[in-house]
C-alpha cells in the first residue's frame, strides 16, 4: 500500500495519525530503555575510567539527540520558508523545547563525567564550548518564539535564525577533529570501524536508539498540542470578532503561550 504523505502532512490527519502512532511509539521506547539499561549495567568498567564510563550511556545518546533534534528543526525551518509546509510551523516550535532538553542533559552530564576525568566539572574545550552555543540557540529560538505575536512572523523569523545557527552543528561534530581538545576523537563511526569494544558498543547504540525514540515521541505529543492550541486560539479570534465574550476572554490567554 502506497503512503501519500501529503495526505498525512495535513493537520487534521497528522493528529489522527498520531493517536494511532503514541502507544506504540511508548512501548518502543520503554522497550528500548529497558534493554538499554540493563546493558549499560551488565557493560564491564572501562580499564582507565572503571565505573565512571557508565555516564557515557546517558551523556553520549543525550548529544546525538541534541543534534539530530537540531537538525530536525533546520529541516523543518527549509519546509517553512521554502515549501510552505502545513506542518513545518508547528514542528519546529515543538521541537526547540526538546532540543534544549536533550542538550541541557548533555552538558550536565558532561560536567560530572568530567570532574574524575579533568579534574574540573567545566573547561573552555571546543567540544564542550560549542555545545554549550547550541543550548543558547536553542533558548534564543524559543525566546524568539515566544516574544512575536504574530505565528506567520514568528515562524519566518525563527526559521532563518535556526538556519544560520545550523553551522554550528558541524562544528560540534568535528571540533575533536579540528582542534586539539580534551575530548577523544571520533570513536563510533569511523571508515576504520568502531574503536569501542562491542560490549561496550551495543548498549551505547540500544541507549542513542531509545533517546531517539523518546524524541520522536515526545515531540509527535508536541506536535499534536501545538496543532490543538493553534485550532483554540484561531476559533477564539473568530469567536472574539463576531462578539462572543467568552472566547473573547479565552485569547489572551492563547496569545500568551
Amino acid at each position: 500500500m502506497s503512503l501519500n504523505f501529503t495526505a498525512y502532512s495535513n493537520p487534521g490527519n497528522f493528529v489522527r495519525s498520531a493517536a494511532r502512532l503514541l502507544p506504540w511509539l511508548w512501548g518502543s521506547t520503554a522497550f528500548a530503555f529497558a534493554v538499554g539499561l540493563l546493558g549499560t549495567f551488565a557493560a564491564p568498567p572501562d580499564y582507565q575510567q572503571g565505573e565512571t564510563v557508565r555516564i557515557m550511556y546517558i551523556h553520549v545518546p543525550a548529544a546525538w539527540t541534541a543534534m539530530l533534534a537540531y537538525t530536525f528543526m533546520a529541516v523543518f525551518a527549509l519546509g517553512s520558508l521554502v515549501w510552505r509546509h502545513p506542518l513545518s510551523d508547528a514542528a519546529q516550535k515543538a521541537a526547540a523545547p526538546l532540543g534544549a532538553a536533550f542538550t541541557f542533559i548533555c552538558l550536565v552530564t558532561g560536567s560530572l563525567w568530567g570532574k574524575p576525568m579533568w579534574g574540573a566539572y567545566w573547561v573552555w574545550d571546543a567540544r564542550l564550548t560549542s555545545v554549550l552555543v547550541l543550548f543558547l540557540i536553542y533558548l534564543g529560538l524559543i525566546a524568539l518564539w515566544q516574544t512575536i505575536e504574530d505565528p506567520n512572523r514568528a515562524a519566518r523569523a525563527v526559521s532563518i535564525m535556526t538556519l544560520v545557527g545550523f553551522i554550528n552543528i558541524p562544528i560540534v561534530k568535528f571540533s575533536v577533529d579540528w582542534w586539539n581538545t580534551l575530548h577523544q576523537p571520533a570513536s563510533v563511526f569511523r571508515m576504520e570501524g568502531s574503536a569501542i569494544a562491542g560490549t561496550m558498543l551495543w548498549p551505547l547504540i540500544v541507549m542513542a536508539l531509545a533517546y531517539s525514540l523518546l524524541f520522536v515521541t515526545l515531540h509527535v505529543m508536541a506536535v499534536r498540542n501545538e496543532i490543538m492550541r493553534r485550532r483554540i486560539r484561531r476559533l477564539a479570534i473568530t469567536m472574539a470578532a463576531a462578539g462572543e465574550p467568552a472566547m473573547a476572554c479565552i485569547l489572551p490567554v492563547e496569545m500568551a503561550s
